[in-house]
């Protein structure tokens, strides 16, 4: 404002002001900042309060008004929403991982990464996925049990094949989220309880859809196949049965696997005093191996092609002579392996593990990945053309006279799968 302004305009430029202010600027806006215009004097001012710069200003500064109180009421509902969202998450930590939330020193171990957040909240989600898809399995295997009962009709087994697949698609959905939480998580034993509880939901269903197929009176109790889809410390399978005293044996079975590297342990044999009495291993990116009495010999088999092979491995103490057929065909042979040592009695036969101690000291990295079938023993040294039978799956076949595959000579655990295989007409 300048000192050259007469005292007529400069009384009408404060009274345009004060006009302003009194009956344009009248709602309450808060805290606000007038601004005053010089206008000609002849100028309607209330004609001017409604039209130019001024009414819009006044247009945006209610729109600014209105959107500023939008977005504290939404952030006034997200802050509602989050502080119910730890609270919940405060009470799963505190019931899953009791010892870590109280921050005592067992709740960790020295050093490690805390995950306690992530873990949580992937236990939870992991728990109520599977507590949801268990509940519903478990309706319709009992609509299953019924029909099977009634009438043992098309439409029951048609279900019964629906839920073996919606089952299996589950457990290893399920399995891989819990096989991934051990990897990141401290250890504690409700996460082990929480784990255990997983395996015996999905072995008690396996069972009863075992139960459900031995009612078919025209399937043969050989006819099935193990299927170990992850690589885990806890899931195999063991035989009711301890193994005989043997100077001399044969084992084959049928494989299926591309896992890599290595398709782990297809069984093992462990006694008082020895863990590897008898193991049949491909670790890592070692060849195939057969372990007596922990002394070592490398197989010529070449399996992690995604296809069913055959495999016979035959030994005898005198000389430690031992062969190996893949699909029928002698692949290779030695001696020196283990000579006169004998395969010693009242041990434990596990399939899909390796042993470091009787009955377990599992390690998840020697876990065998892929499927199982007809895994046969016998005391004696197979001829040729009986194990040539076998590979081509003639009725002239020999069954194993130590360890003789069927469903009542073997138990499950930890998730691991049986479904109907019959040699040949199921390959790759």
């Amino acid at each position: 404002m300048t000192g050259s302004m007469d005292g007529t305009p400069w009384k009408l430029f404060l009274l345009s002001c004060l006009l302003l202010v009194g009956t344009c600027c009248a709602q309450d806006f808060g805290q606000t900042q007038f601004i005053c215009t010089s206008v000609p004097k002849d100028m309607d001012l209330c004609t001017m309060q409604n039209s130019g710069p001024a009414e819009d200003l006044k247009t945006t500064v209610m729109q600014l008004r209105e959107t500023v109180l939008q977005q504290k009421e939404t952030i006034m509902n997200q802050k509602e929403t989050i502080r119910e969202l730890t609270s919940k998450l405060s009470r799963c930590e505190s019931q899953s991982f009791p010892a870590a939330a109280a921050g005592g020193a067992g709740g960790r171990r020295p050093g490690a990464k805390n995950t306690m957040g992530d873990v949580s909240r992937g236990t939870m989600d992991t728990l109520a996925q599977l507590g949801q898809t268990l509940q519903t399995l478990k309706q319709r295997l009992e609509n299953l049990e019924q029909y099977s009962r009634g009438n043992g009709s098309a439409q029951a087994n048609s279900l019964k094949d629906l839920l073996q697949n919606k089952i299996d698609d589950m457990e290893k959905q399920v399995l891989s989220r819990v096989n991934t939480l051990e990897e990141n998580k401290p250890g504690t034993r409700n996460d082990t309880d929480q784990r255990n509880r997983v395996e015996s939901t999905l072995t008690s269903l396996h069972h009863r859809i075992t139960d459900l197929e031995k009612g078919k009176e025209t399937r043969p109790t050989d006819k099935f196949q193990l299927t170990f889809p992850l690589r885990t410390d806890y899931m195999y399978a063991k035989a009711k049965r301890s193994l005989p005293e043997m100077y001399t044996f044969s084992v084959c079975l049928w494989i299926k696997s591309n896992a890599s590297p290595g398709v782990g342990t297809p069984f093992s044999y462990s006694v008082p005093g020895q863990a590897n009495e008898l193991v049949l291993i491909e670790w890592r990116n070692n060849p195939m191996e057969i372990l007596i009495n922990d002394k070592v010999a490398k197989l010529p088999f070449i399996i992690n092609d995604g296809k069913w092979h055959h495999l016979c491995i035959t030994w005898t103490t005198r000389d430690g002579m031992w062969e190996a057929f893949q699909d029928g065909v002698l692949r290779g042979s030695g001696e020196n392996l283990a000579p006169y040592h004998p395969i010693k009695p009242e041990g434990v036969l596990v399939l899909g593990q390796e042993q470091d101690s009787l009955g377990g000291g599992f390690d998840a990295t020697q876990a065998f990945v892929g499927e199982l079938a007809n895994l046969n023993m016998w005391n004696r040294k197979l001829s040729i053309s009986e194990i040539y039978n076998l590979a081509t799956c003639n009725s002239k076949a020999p069954a194993g006279n130590v360890f003789s595959w069927t469903e009542s000579s073997i138990e499950i655990f930890g998730g691991a799968t049986k479904w109907p295989f019959e040699p040949c007409r199921s390959l790759n």
